[in-house]
C-alpha cells in the first residue's frame, strides 16, 4: 500500500483537500496516510462497500479500548453511550429508540416552522455586508433541532457553543486548550441536558425527549445516560453538518450563478463539498477488500469527500452539475451508521435554499470565502454576502 504524507492542518489542504483526493485516488482504491497512520479507501466503490461491511465496525475491539486519561473521562462517559460509536446489540436498540421518535411524518411536520424560521430570519438581514453563517446557516438548523427536542430556543446560543468545542476532540489541530474547553463545554452540557430530562420526566410534552423517555425497545428503555448522550448526540449532529453544508452550499450555488433549488441541485450540493470527509471504521476479523488483506484491530478511514469526487461514479466530478444524476453520495455514510438525520437535513437544505434565493435575488459575495482549519470537517470560517 503506497504511503502517502499530507497535513490535514496545512493550510492549502484546508482550502482546498480535492486535489490530494484525485492524486491519492489514482493510486488505486487505498492508500497509507502516514499523518494519520492509517489505511484510507478512496474510491466510490471501495468507500461504499467498506461502510456495508460487517466484518468492520465504529466499537473499538474490546482488547485494544485505550485508557483514557482522568482529566478526558467526562468526554469519553459521553462518548461510551453514542450510537454512533456503538455495535449491535446495543446499536440496534438505541437507534430502534430513536427512529421512534424521529418518524418521518415528524420530521414532513417540521417544513412550516422551517420556511416560517427562515423568512424571520431574512427580515433581519442588514443592509451591509453580513456573515450568513451567523444570520442564517446556523440558526436554521440549531432553532429546529431545539425545538425538535423540546429545549429552550433561548439556550440556542449555548448549544451552539457546546457542539462546537465537544466536535473540536475529532479536529486534526486538536490541542491541550481545546480538550479543557471540551470537558468544560461537556460537564455543561450534561448538566443541562440531566435537569431538562428531569424536568420532562415529571411534566411530559410531545416533543422528542419526552417521546425518548417514554420509548421502548424489547421492553428496555433508554438509561439516564443513554438518553443525555443521545440528545447530545441529536444536537451536535443536527445542526453541526447542516450548518457546514449549507454554507458550503450557498458558496457554490453563488460562484456558480446556480439561484434555482431542486432536489436535484441539493444532492448535488450534498456531494460536492461535503461537511464530513473521514469516516473510520475498525476490522473486527481478517478480510481482503481488492488487493489488500487487513487483520482485526486495524482501522480503515473511509475518504466520503474523495469517494463523492470519483470519476468511475461521477462523470467529470470536479463540476458542479445542478442536474446531476448518478451513484448515491456517501455524505451521509452508508450501512446501520447510515445518519438518521437525513431526512431532516435534506428539508431543511431544500427550505432555506429556496427561501434564500427567493427573498435574495440578488444575493452576492461580499468577500473571499475562507475554510476553517476543522479536518476532518470541512466548513467555512464565515460567509460575508450582500443581499
Amino acid at each position: 500500500m503506497k504511503r502517502i504524507s499530507q497535513s490535514p492542518t496545512d493550510p492549502d489542504f484546508v482550502q482546498n483537500p480535492y486535489p490530494f483526493y484525485d492524486r491519492v485516488r489514482a493510486i488505486g482504491d487505498f492508500f497509507w496516510w502516514n499523518d494519520y497512520n492509517m489505511a484510507c479507501a478512496v474510491s466510490h466503490q471501495t468507500v461504499h462497500a467498506v461502510l456495508r461491511d460487517r466484518r468492520m465496525g465504529r466499537e473499538c475491539p474490546a482488547e485494544l479500548a485505550p485508557d483514557i486519561p482522568p482529566h478526558l473521562q467526562p468526554f469519553y462517559d459521553v462518548e461510551a453511550h453514542s450510537m454512533l460509536e456503538l455495535e449491535p446489540p446495543r446499536h440496534k436498540r438505541l437507534r430502534a429508540l430513536v427512529l421512534r421518535a424521529f418518524t418521518s411524518r415528524t420530521i414532513a411536520g417540521l417544513a412550516p416552522d422551517i420556511r416560517a424560521l427562515c423568512h424571520k430570519l431574512i427580515d433581519e438581514f442588514p443592509d451591509q455586508p453580513f456573515d450568513l453563517l451567523t444570520a442564517y446557516a446556523q440558526p436554521v438548523p440549531v432553532v429546529i433541532i431545539s425545538r425538535l427536542l423540546g429545549v429552550p430556543e433561548d439556550r440556542a446560543d449555548d448549544l451552539v457553543r457546546w457542539s462546537n468545542a465537544m466536535v473540536a476532540m475529532y479536529q486534526a489541530r486538536r490541542t491541550p486548550q481545546i480538550e479543557e474547553d471540551t470537558i468544560a463545554a461537556t460537564n455543561d452540557f450534561v448538566s443541562f441536558m440531566r435537569g431538562y430530562i428531569a424536568k420532562r420526566r415529571k411534566t411530559p410534552t410531545d416533543d422528542l425527549i419526552s417521546t425518548l423517555i417514554a420509548a421502548e425497545a424489547d421492553g428496555e428503555r433508554l438509561s439516564e445516560d443513554e438518553l443525555i448522550t443521545t440528545c447530545i448526540l441529536l444536537l451536535n449532529a443536527g445542526h453541526e453538518a447542516t450548518v457546514h453544508t449549507l454554507g458550503n452550499g450557498t458558496k457554490t450555488l453563488l460562484e456558480h450563478g446556480v439561484p434555482e433549488i431542486t432536489d436535484a441541485s441539493v444532492e448535488e450540493i450534498i456531494r460536492y463539498d461535503p461537511p464530513l470527509h473521514m469516516f473510520t471504521r475498525w476490522v473486527y476479523e481478517d478480510v481482503t477488500i481488492g488487493d489488500h488483506t487487513f487483520k482485526r484491530g486495524d482501522q480503515i478511514a473511509c475518504l466520503l469527500a474523495a469517494a463523492n469526487r470519483d470519476p468511475v461514479a461521477y462523470p467529470d466530478p470536479n463540476r458542479f452539475d445542478p442536474s446531476r444524476k448518478g451513484a448515491q453520495n456517501t455524505s451521509f455514510g452508508g450501512g446501520i451508521h447510515f445518519c438518521v438525520g437525513a431526512p431532516l437535513a435534506r428539508l431543511e437544505l431544500k427550505i432555506a435554499l429556496e427561501v434564500l434565493f427567493e427573498r435574495c435575488p440578488n444575493l452576492a459575495l461580499a468577500g473571499t470565502p475562507q475554510y476553517g482549519d476543522v479536518y476532518h470537517f470541512h466548513g467555512l470560517e464565515q460567509l460575508m454576502v450582500r443581499a
